[in-house]
């Protein structure tokens, strides 16, 4: 069998290659140990932005809500008051049209009384003012003294 010899350059090595080896990962253990440091102190940092930029967005986002809102009340003020508006129109354009329904009830009507031969309110008043006249005229002739004449006309015819 053939033996190898070994250098005295690779058992060199072998400890050279742990001891390299060990570095790495020592220096693999720091640079995580930094980063973690860093995320510390960073992440604090990096929390306080982003609290920061949270506010200055919940003001702006407070600033848009309000004009919304504002922008909607007014919209709802001129809507509402297009509608009373429009509301009083509609009222008073119904108002015209059952005042002309009404009038053409009222002239049907005393068309068909006309016809029918029953008086009007003025011809009633008329007919009243003249009766009151000649109640006076007949009250104040009753009240003269009788007439002979009458009396005499009625005895003889017996």
């Amino acid at each position: 069998m053939t033996t190898r010899k070994t250098s005295s350059k690779s058992t060199h090595r072998a400890p050279d290659a742990g001891r390299r080896l060990s570095q790495s990962a020592n220096k693999i253990w720091l640079a995580g140990l930094g980063a973690f440091a860093l995320a510390e102190e960073e992440g604090g940092k990096l929390f306080k932005s982003l609290v920061h930029k949270g506010e200055k967005f919940e003001e702006v986002g407070k600033e848009k809500l309000d004009q919304a809102r504002a922008t909607v009340e007014a919209l709802a003020m001129a809507t509402r008051h297009k509608l009373e508006s429009a509301t009083e129109e509609v009222r008073d354009r119904a108002g015209d049209a059952f005042g002309k329904v009404e009038d053409q009830i009222d002239s049907r009507v005393a068309h068909t009384l006309q016809a029918l031969g029953v008086p009007t309110r003025g011809e009633i008043a008329r007919l009243t003012r003249r009766i009151e006249e000649l109640t006076e005229l007949v009250e104040q002739k009753a009240a003269r003294k009788p007439r002979p004449r009458a009396k005499a006309a009625r005895s003889s015819a017996r």
